[in-house]
């Protein structure tokens, strides 16, 4: 029996957005105080995740957001010519300022903000636990990231932004979440509305899964979830949201999933790498959806 319109209906609305706006807000003034070590640098705070996308559901607490650090400049010219390469070179020097004493900066600078008790250094991100009406943040701390595509010079060059940061477990994390909060927006709009409902849609599904126990609980990361739904063609969205399910999921299983890309569109979609949402838990997330939609 398929899911009822209504509870599709339900799980396409989005989470809450005045407390997290609150939260962000609360966080971005602490990063940004003018008494913070790193204040003299360039840097800038923004979101990313599933509250910056609006894709945000209601059993989601967390608000992500990164603080990049632009005063050093990570680059990528492996794709360039080697003149290139060397103009850039001699375009750029060594950093003066080190990516660990701007993270050190950002966890002091919370530290004092709310309290060594409620900010715990992670994998990943720094961890600011919820207190009354904040609700938790996950801080990230990155330097700028370019993946240059073009360099004649320091004015005459083309690249692709991005952050890098390193992690304890994964190795070094390059990735775009500007250019994947960007291309969602137009997807969203491609689809007259209808893609960022049914990543709702789907997010929902998947938090039912997990709590039934039918699939672990790291098998469909929301930032994939996205990534699979931005790939649908367009005219898979409409009518209703039982039948844009139907047509995404169809479109899905037929496909050749090794041909999927990031929302991002600068990696496959399915892989190895830190970056990428290994194959076998993709097929595991589109098994039990169909089931969890046959079953119902």
């Amino acid at each position: 029996m398929a899911i009822p319109e209504a509870q599709l209906e339900t799980w396409s609305h989005q989470g809450s957005v005045t407390q997290s706006a609150g939260t962000y807000a609360i966080v971005k003034n602490a990063l940004e105080n003018p008494n913070a070590l790193y204040a003299e640098r360039s840097f800038e705070v923004f979101l990313q995740g599933s509250y910056g996308n609006d894709t945000n559901i209601f059993s989601e607490s967390d608000v992500d957001i990164v603080i990049r650090l632009d005063s050093v400049m990570r680059s990528d010219v492996s794709g360039l010519p080697p003149a290139q390469q060397a103009a850039h070179r001699q375009a750029y020097g060594p950093a003066v300022y080190t990516f660990d004493e701007f993270r050190q900066g950002v966890l002091t600078r919370l530290n004092t903000a709310f309290g060594t008790a409620d900010v715990e250094p992670g994998n990943k991100a720094i961890k600011v636990r919820a207190s009354g009406s904040r609700r938790s943040a996950d801080v990230v701390v990155c330097d700028q990231f370019r993946r240059y595509t073009r360099f004649v010079s320091g004015t005459d060059n083309n690249f692709i932004p991005g952050i890098i940061f390193p992690t304890e477990t994964a190795g070094e994390i390059k990735n775009y979440p500007k250019l994947h909060s960007a291309n969602c927006t137009s997807k969203h709009q491609a689809t007259n509305g209808w893609f960022k409902p049914m990543v709702r849609i789907l997010k929902n599904m998947r938090s039912q899964l997990v709590d039934d126990g039918i699939i672990a609980a790291d098998i469909a990361p929301s930032y994939f979830i996205e990534g699979l739904l931005y790939n649908v063609p367009a005219d898979r969205f409409g009518n209703n949201y039982g039948d844009t399910f139907c047509n995404c999921l169809n479109w899905l299983q037929e496909i050749d999933r090794s041909t999927l890309e990031c929302a991002n569109e600068q990696y496959m979609l399915l892989g190895d790498s830190n970056v990428q949402w290994p194959t076998a838990k993709c097929d595991a997330f589109l098994d039990a959806l169909v089931d969890l939609w046959n079953d119902w």
